[in-house]
């Protein structure tokens, strides 16, 4: 089982960081795409390797998306490659965890109406124009869409996120 988990520079660093290594200790095998293969930088100056660009990855060889907050997301939410590949997870109703800023890249795919999710305050009025029927919960589980809004959500982001994946 392979999960795929898409960011950038400015990514927040616990957001991408903890799910990745959360994912590894389950034994699952975690790409990092990106526009671009190489480093990419954290906010708080973790720095993880993007082994696959965007362009080049194929949804079906994954069982879960991630979509980590920060900053990142207001830039691959301009990456059209980005856009169908969170379609593509949809359309195969396999699970999507976004966190805090992450629901930016599904906003702008057209993802989130009639969906219940939750996101950094922030982002709220944008989630609630895009459709999104918007909860301020520490995570909120929509069929297979995960959402949560910040770093301390994490526990229970990665724990929703963790029941969704095949056994």
């Amino acid at each position: 089982m392979k999960a795929l988990i898409v960011s950038a520079d400015h990514f927040e660093d616990s957001e991408l960081l903890v799910p990745y290594y959360r994912l590894l200790e389950a034994g699952i095998e975690v790409d990092i795409a990106s526009m671009r293969r190489g480093r990419i930088n954290g906010k708080h100056g973790y720095q993880v390797e993007a082994n696959k660009a965007l362009k080049d990855v194929k949804p079906g060889e994954y069982a879960v998306l991630v979509l980590p907050g920060g900053k990142a997301p207001a830039d691959i939410r301009k990456e059209q490659a980005a856009l169908r590949i969170a379609q593509a997870f949809f359309s195969d109703n396999k699970p999507v965890a976004a966190i805090c800023h992450g629901p930016q890249t599904l906003i702008t795919a057209g993802l989130l109406r009639g969906r219940r999710a939750t996101c950094f305050h922030t982002l709220e009025a944008e989630m609630r124009e895009a459709g999104a029927l918007y909860e301020d919960s520490e995570v909120v589980v929509d069929g297979n869409l995960v959402t949560s809004r910040q770093p301390s959500d994490l526990p229970a982001f990665m724990r929703e996120t963790i029941k969704l994946l095949p056994r």
